[in-house]
């Protein structure tokens, strides 16, 4: 997980310290995942599944709540996760709530 930081024993999350490119592989808990997206320094991926309204952990602590499952090695993001303590917005809805 060299490209990926694991910060806390409890996170379900790693966070990317190096860039990951399309079709890289990346073993994680001794499993080989393919990325089928590249993504940037400091974006989330699931480093065990996470179920649907499970609670996301980094830095030890939730930071909020699945909207959908999560299989290892995909990205944690707007798309699939909801804030435990602040609105959440999307890119559907991004800026037209008043």
């Amino acid at each position: 997980m060299e490209k990926l930081m694991h910060l806390h024993p409890l996170d379900s999350v790693a966070i990317v310290r190096e860039p990951i490119e399309q079709l890289d592989v990346i073993v994680i808990d001794g499993h080989p995942v393919t990325f089928a997206h590249a993504l940037g320094f400091g974006h989330k991926i699931a480093i065990r599944p996470i179920a649907k309204g499970e609670q996301i952990i980094k830095f030890g602590v939730p930071i909020g709540s699945a909207t959908a499952d999560i299989r290892v090695g995909e990205h944690v993001h707007l798309h699939n996760i909801e804030s435990n303590y602040l609105v959440t917005y999307t890119h559907t809805h991004e800026f037209t709530e008043k």
